[in-house]
């Protein structure tokens, strides 16, 4: 039997569309989940409601233990771990990208083992834990947790007409204090499209976003 190893693949990029990033040990165990959201409201003295659908969350896939070991070269086990953190950095060959208005984001990918293949998805976090170094502190060992967050639903690419590219979408994690106007302003120049930012990410409460969340920036080609 032949042993496939796993790997993440850059699939909408600039300069590094295609590129594979492999890892060293295959993981343990890989978790998807997928979720819907539905609602159904209660009224005093009412019998209960029909529930209504009210969308589908993004997929999500951790990767909770990806282990790379460099003790049998003594080189900097960093030499492979950075790789994966680099899939947070803006990727500023993006076709599309537009500095005036923040438009650019980090690539988008899809994690490769055998018969799994990921929904397209951005990188939420990459967490690296490095567990063994040299006398010289060089680090020779480490765990890397991976999560992704869908991109968008499996074989559909919103393609961007005057380029044949998908539209960049950004990443925003949500800080303490913020809100989606303040945001929606930082990237749009126009504080009144929050609602764009909240129909893109299923929000229906925007009082009611915890810190940490990530949230995707949609393009607006009105602006």
């Amino acid at each position: 039997m032949t042993v496939q190893k796993a790997f993440f693949e850059i699939i909408y990029s600039g300069n590094r569309k295609n590129e594979q990033i492999p890892v060293m040990f295959n993981p343990e165990t890989v978790t998807i989940t997928r979720s819907n959201r539905w609602a159904m409201e209660a009224a005093p003295g009412k019998p209960v409601k029909t529930a209504q659908f009210k969308g589908s969350e993004a997929g999500e896939l951790s990767l909770p233990d990806l282990w790379f070991d460099t003790t049998d070269t003594g080189e900097p086990v960093t030499k492979y771990t950075d790789k994966l953190m680099s899939l947070l950095d803006l990727d500023v060959k993006v076709p599309g990208t537009n500095p005036r208005t923040n438009n650019a984001r980090p690539p988008v990918v899809k994690f490769h083992w055998g018969h799994i293949v990921s929904f397209p998805a951005y990188v939420e976090e990459v967490e690296i834990e490095f567990t063994y170094f040299s006398a010289a502190g060089v680090p020779l060992r480490a765990r890397v947790e991976v999560e992704l967050k869908q991109f968008h639903a499996s074989g559909v690419e919103k393609q961007n007409p005057t380029s044949g590219t998908p539209y960049p979408h950004r990443v925003h994690q949500f800080m303490p204090g913020e809100t989606l106007d303040r945001i929606s302003a930082e990237y749009y120049g126009d504080a009144t499209r929050w609602r764009a930012l909240a129909s893109a990410n299923g929000i229906e409460d925007p009082l009611a976003i915890r810190p940490g969340t990530s949230i995707v920036i949609p393009e607006i080609t009105s602006l």
